[in-house]
């Protein structure tokens, strides 16, 4: 089982148990966070907490550690638990309180919790592309915060599951949006665009990277709002996340991207990416 964090003490993964009343499970009254790991090193692990401590402080919960506290525990619960490629994964939440709506008095203290898990890097899909499907966007208007209330993107990645594809492309209308648990990039004639980071998306920490890797090889990128017309019209569509990095999409709803095979801004980018993964952590092995 390993061991866990839970309230800044690591413990037996076992003994990691949390209330009844507590707010996470009767309301999703909490925000998380997931933090790849390769060689045994947390990438953009600044970045994580810092989006962390603001989803946080966006729903009013008081983050109980400082970000040089947290990552030393992070860092310590990598080595014991012996992770060497996979996540963390860490959830705040309100705490425990007899079931109300209102929050309650400010002497409840918040529970945090975090535990680690190998999980590969997608090796052959990033070579191969994956598929999706379209649906629309029906959650909430601040998916700029992590937060523990996923129904929407649950059902769309299920829907998307059922369809035998990777993930589910959302949109509000003729806007696209985001995927259910990834951003979405298309390029045509050579410019990349993404949907601006704002209250609709989440500000995705690999999107971030992309959009500096842009700026600094020259490759045009613009954050803008696009049509599924533009989608279906693309040169080359690629989602970008924590566990699938820059993961290409060679068919949508269906009908292939182009020749249906990953194409060369993508690829371009994936290598960009895998030198910034090893600039932070190291060399990474051949898969």
């Amino acid at each position: 089982m390993g061991f866990a964090i839970l309230n800044g003490k690591i413990i037996d993964r076992s003994e990691a148990k949390v209330d009844v009343e507590d707010r996470g499970y009767q309301f999703g009254d909490g925000v998380y966070e997931v933090i790849r790991v390769y060689n045994g090193k947390m990438f953009t692990v600044t970045e994580h907490l810092h989006r962390f401590v603001k989803s946080s402080d966006s729903i009013g919960i008081s983050f109980p550690f400082s970000s040089e506290q947290l990552t030393s525990l992070l860092e310590e619960l990598i080595v014991k638990n012996n992770l060497r490629v996979g996540i963390i994964y860490m959830q705040i939440t309100r705490g425990v309180a007899p079931r109300n709506h209102a929050f309650p008095t400010e002497d409840v203290i918040p529970t945090f919790v975090a535990y680690t898990k190998e999980v590969p890097r997608p090796a052959e899909s990033l070579k191969t592309g994956v598929k999706t499907i379209l649906t629309e966007d029906i959650r909430w208007l601040r998916c700029d915060i992590k937060s523990l209330n996923l129904l929407g993107n649950l059902l769309a990645k299920q829907k998307a599951a059922e369809e035998g594809c990777f993930e589910a492309i959302q949109h509000r209308g003729e806007d696209v949006t985001e995927g259910s648990s990834s951003n979405i990039f298309i390029v045509k004639n050579g410019l990349v665009s993404t949907h601006p980071s704002n209250h609709l998306i989440l500000k995705g920490i690999t999107k971030d990277v992309i959009l500096q890797l842009c700026a600094k090889n020259n490759i045009p990128l613009k954050e803008r709002t696009f049509s599924l017309e533009e989608l279906e019209e693309a040169d080359e569509v690629f989602l970008a996340s924590t566990t699938s990095e820059v993961m290409p999409i060679i068919e949508i709803a269906g009908k292939k991207v182009m020749d249906g095979m990953p194409a060369p801004v993508t690829k371009k980018l994936q290598e960009l990416f895998v030198q910034e993964i090893e600039k932070q952590c190291g060399a990474l092995k051949e898969s």
